[in-house]
């Protein structure tokens, strides 16, 4: 059973877009996001809805995750047990560019989340950031795009 349901009607809805890069290092780099999407929704006026956030390109992710140094070294550590660099991948024997390592651990963990705004604020757990990741072996510039649709409740 749902609480707190709330029905929206398509000509109050507000859709606003977004994008920004991160320059990001090699190898599995993670950077915590979390204050430019709260921004973003700040700035929509939106006070209830929901924020779709995706990582643009095959070798990068988003996901949350409590961002400090051991569980950011735990999850490193998974990642790179789930997909290791230097095993067997079909994609090396294609392209021989070092990184099939990198689309399968982007796959595993994958571009998009989504999000919701509740009373005009990002609705994540106390200690729950999102992060984005880069898995290539190259420094990479990660693109996100952030969507956010919803309504302002008060006029």
């Amino acid at each position: 059973m749902m609480k707190n349901h709330t029905t929206i009607s398509p000509k109050s809805i507000i859709v606003r877009e977004h994008d920004f890069s991160i320059s990001m290092n090699a190898g599995i780099d993670i950077k915590d996001i979390t204050p430019i999407v709260k921004e973003a929704v700040k700035e929509s006026g939106v006070d209830i809805g929901s924020v779709f956030l995706t990582s643009i390109g095959s070798t990068g992710s988003l996901t949350t995750i409590e961002y400090e140094a051991g569980a950011v070294k735990d999850l490193k550590k998974a990642i790179t047990e789930l997909a290791p660099p230097g095993a067997s991948y079909e994609h090396e024997k294609a392209w021989h560019d070092g990184n099939g390592h990198s689309h399968v651990q982007a796959a595993l963990l994958g571009p998009p989340q989504v999000f919701s705004i509740r009373n005009g604020q990002l609705v994540l757990g106390t200690w729950q950031q999102i992060i984005l990741i880069n898995h290539d072996i190259k420094p990479r510039k990660r693109r996100v795009t952030l969507t956010i649709i919803g309504k302002k409740l008060k006029e």
